[in-house]
């Protein structure tokens, strides 16, 4: 049996001992959701009629429509903050001092300042009457900020060669950054950026604060506008509602998962070789005189495809 560096592989004493802890925190888990569905259930939160009220037209437009506040206000977040990431992660990369130092200066005060009130300031400061803008603004400056840092460390961990390699054929700093640089930082971190992205989605939920109607505020008003047998449908509206943002975070975090899966087989050069292979063209191996696999049509050669004995 092997075992990790930082990691001992328990013992048979440990793996009983372990079992029976995995056991224990379910059943205590168990016991506190039970207890919490009686005490919810004794309350009335549960009754049927606390859910029927999601079959009327209008609050099932309230709801659509909130989805709809929600996914613009993300979209043009996901936007300006992915734009505005590239121009803080150039500009903190670039070789001039104040430029650099202005830019790191940017990002750390936004990212030590909390989201809630960068939005909030941007709303009374700026766009008062455009709380739409003033949210995706607010998102926009905090995770551009954020995926700033994120492609930084992609750019630096781009082997120093091919950097080198760059100048060393005459290419401008410009033209390493663009095309050499930035395009391999996106694809090794664009997991991390998708992820990003999630949170910015998330975080459209405060925009209840500066009234903007998305999920979040649009939830508030239909459990504070809606009596249903004496009582206010809170339960049923934040379920509801949550499993809303759910199903959203969870088809960005899919998206997240296939462009990885996709890069990896990208990088592996099976796609290349496949798409190669159709088109005619000799795959990479055979045109640097790599001799083929058995089986191969040119295995039969000694000297390789194309290459013939005096």
């Amino acid at each position: 049996m092997s075992a990790s560096v930082l990691f001992d592989a328990p013992g048979p004493k440990a793996k009983v001992r372990n079992r029976i802890y995995a056991v224990l925190g379910s059943v205590a888990i168990l016991a506190l959701l039970a207890v919490s569905v009686m005490r919810l259930s004794d309350k009335g939160h549960l009754a049927p009629e606390m859910w029927d009220i999601f079959n009327y037209a209008g609050i099932r437009q309230n709801i659509a429509d909130a989805v709809l506040a929600t996914l613009k206000a993300f979209g043009l977040a996901a936007v300006g903050s992915l734009v505005l990431g590239v121009l803080l992660a150039v500009a903190r990369l670039s070789d001039h001092k104040p430029v650099r130092w202005a830019a790191t200066a940017f990002i750390e005060v936004f990212r030590s300042l909390p989201l809630l009130i960068t939005i909030y300031a941007v709303w009374v400061g700026f766009l008062t009457d455009y709380s739409m803008w003033a949210l995706a603004l607010g998102l926009s400056i905090y995770n551009g900020c954020v995926q700033a840092e994120v492609l930084r460390a992609g750019v630096n961990a781009v082997p120093r060669g091919q950097r080198e390699a760059a100048y060393a054929l005459g290419m401008s700093k410009t033209q390493v950054m663009t095309s050499v640089l930035l395009p391999q930082a996106v694809r090794a971190m664009l997991p991390t950026i998708i992820s990003q992205l999630v949170v910015t989605l998330k975080d459209t939920s405060l925009g209840f604060v500066i009234l903007y109607p998305e999920l979040l505020q649009t939830a508030r008003l239909i459990a504070s506008n809606t009596q249903v047998n004496g009582q206010y449908p809170y339960v049923s509206t934040i379920v509801v509602i949550g499993t809303i943002y759910i199903a959203m975070c969870l088809a960005l975090s899919a998206l997240a998962t296939w462009i990885e899966k996709r890069g990896r087989r990208a990088k592996t050069g099976v796609l290349a070789d496949d798409t190669a292979a159709r088109a005619g063209v000799p795959a990479a191996g055979a045109a640097q005189g790599v001799p083929p696999q058995a089986g191969h049509p040119d295995a039969d050669r000694a000297d390789g495809p194309g290459i013939t004995k005096n």
